[in-house]
Parts: structure tokens; sequence; C-alpha cells
């Protein structure tokens, strides 16, 4: 089985106007000084996650073939179609009609598809035809914390 991605929406239209506060000094996994000055500004998502917003999508992985590379299943991708795929990228690719998340691996007589999970085997690709990049994945929202203590609800894969 191919692991594959569950479209939530136009990245533009599910995160415009929600404004978060950012900290401005970063977290180094510890607890900061109370006596450290520091200051907060709020923060457009659009413009943390995405460069290019009405070219992004965000997109819920399914399935465990890219646990390697910190996507779990049910984890929110941030894809941008404008970028380029280079060798190496994180792409949503849909090959013979079945979207997938996979690491890109150009090759001189053939395109592979890897997971990153040695659980799952490679894709290869011979034939351009049979290949579409949709995007490359920029970002992963990934919760800590279920669903139910955070009081949030999101759109669950169908």
């Amino acid at each position: 089985m191919v692991d594959h991605v569950v479209l939530l929406g136009e990245a533009g239209s599910v995160l415009a106007g929600q404004l978060l506060p950012l900290v401005d000094f970063r977290l180094p996994c510890g607890f900061p000084s109370p006596a450290d000055d520091y200051q907060t500004e709020l923060v457009d998502l659009n413009r943390l996650m995405l460069r290019h917003p009405d070219a992004s999508f965000l997109a819920r992985a399914v399935g465990e073939s890219m646990t390697g590379a910190g996507i779990h299943d049910g984890d929110v991708l941030a894809v941008d179609r404008s970028m380029p795929a280079q060798d190496g990228d994180i792409v949503v690719a849909c090959v013979e009609g079945e979207y997938t998340v996979k690491r890109l691996e150009k090759r001189p007589d053939s395109v592979v598809l890897v997971p990153a999970n040695p659980a799952y085997k490679s894709i290869v690709v011979r034939n351009a035809d049979d290949l579409r990049i949709w995007g490359v994945v920029v970002m992963v929202l990934h919760p800590l914390v279920g669903e139910g203590r955070r009081g949030v609800s999101y759109v669950r894969p169908r």
C-alpha cells in the first residue's frame, strides 16, 4: 500500500487572518530565566510557514512510510506547488493515479521515490508520463498533545 495525503484546503484560506504571538528568544528546550527580557510580535502563520501561500496547500499525511523524516500518520504537511522539486526534497507525487509523500531521488535512467522507513520499498519510476510532482513539502505540523486535550478538532482523513 502506498501511503498518501488527504487535502485539507488552500493554506491561504485556512490560515488567513490568524495572528499568533512569536516570542523573541530561542528556546533551548529548557526554561528561560525569569530575569530575561523578551519581546513578542504577532506573526501571520502564512509568513512563518509558507513562502508562497497562493501556490500552497495543506494536506494530512496518512501512513508510516516517512517516519524517519519526522512525518507521522496524521501530521499536517504544508506543500508549496511553486517550488521546483530538487533531488533530495520530500515531495507530494502522483504515481499512476495514486498520491504519495516520499523523498525524491533523481537518477540518470529513472526517478526514485524513497521512503524514510526501512519497512517500505522505494518506488522506481522509469516513464516520466507515470509521475507528477504536486509540490515540495516545506513544513510539517506534528502535534505533541492529543486533540482532545487541546480542545481542537481538525478535518480527519476519510
